[in-house]
């Protein structure tokens, strides 16, 4: 018993102090040779790298703490895209709030009221689900070749992160960090695009396929991020005097173009990403000493900037 023991206060005391018993290592690590970074890659990028943010398919959340930015998908989810503009046109958002924050997990915004919800005006309360297209429909994809747990075939398509079956021929948007999703109940056809949120955690990779996908926040993600967390089920605001107010929710289209954000997205299309995506498989030294040689569909950053 006494041996016993001994034996867990000796790996009680490896464990804290980090000493072992192993011998010590002989040969220093190996240094990798430096390599282009991304901020090396968007510093040589030429102005037909990128592209400009469609008006009529961005949104500005504004909030008191500043402009979210979202770039909707309407090549994957094409009724919803069009619901939420007329959402936006309708100013159905203004006024709502911020009403969930469930950490490492999705920020949720719409009307927190479901006893006596916002009426709407011309937009539709439910939509057919919008969870796939066809494959050969998203002709701008370029392939990932480092797999990918969830599908058999991943990449980007004009700035988004997809995934797909060859056999089924399916194509869908991938649950993503920063990706914009429509909040629905129970029935696949029970969202319209009034309750919407983003992911602001490890990629809920078990939502693709069974949420419509509508876009992806551009800019402004601490002001997601950074918000207290909910306290009630799921991350909701347990108090009204909680809920982040959402000053107003508008199309650029609809923003006078001296107020818009002038972004640009890394064509995802074109050699500077891959040489963006090969800077992230193969991080060069000094301080990295191994390179994975791989990334990951959710960790392939999609640099974005202000336009020169």
């Amino acid at each position: 018993m006494q041996r016993v023991e001994w034996t867990r206060i000796a790996l009680a005391v490896t464990l804290a102090t980090g000493a072992s018993f192993a011998p010590a290592q002989t040969a220093a690590t190996k240094e990798l040779p430096p390599r282009p970074t991304v901020a090396d890659v968007i510093k040589d990028s030429k102005p037909g790298d990128w592209r400009a943010l469609d008006p009529a398919n961005t949104l500005y959340m504004e909030l008191p703490g500043g402009r979210v930015v979202i770039e909707l998908a309407p090549r994957f989810a094409p009724l919803h895209a069009a619901n939420i503009r007329i959402l936006a046109k309708e100013h159905y958002f203004d006024g709502l709030a911020v009403i969930r924050s469930q950490e490492n997990y999705v920020v949720q915004w719409g009307d927190a009221d479901e006893q006596n919800p916002r009426p709407f005006k011309s937009a539709k309360a439910t939509l057919p689900a919008e969870f796939t297209i066809p494959a050969s429909a998203d002709t701008s994809f370029v392939r990932l070749p480092d797999g990918d747990v969830y599908a058999a075939e991943v990449g980007h398509a004009n700035g988004f992160p997809v995934a797909r079956d060859p056999k089924t021929g399916e194509a869908w948007l991938a649950h993503c960090y920063g990706m914009v999703g429509v909040g629905r109940d129970t029935a696949a056809d029970s969202g319209g695009g009034s309750s919407l949120y983003v992911v602001i955690g490890h990629t809920p990779r078990h939502l693709d396929r069974n949420i419509t996908v509508v876009g992806r926040v551009v800019s402004g993600m601490p002001l997601l991020t950074t918000l207290p967390r909910g306290t009630g089920p799921l991350g909701f605001y347990e108090q009204p005097s909680q809920h982040v107010p959402i000053k107003t929710f508008q199309l650029a289209a609809d923003v006078p173009a001296a107020q818009r954000s002038r972004l640009e997205v890394m064509r995802t299309d074109g050699p500077a990403y891959q040489k963006v995506l090969d800077a992230q498989r193969n991080r060069g030294g000094p301080w990295t000493k191994f390179a994975a040689g791989k990334v990951d569909l959710c960790n392939a950053q999609i640099p974005v900037r202000n336009a020169p």
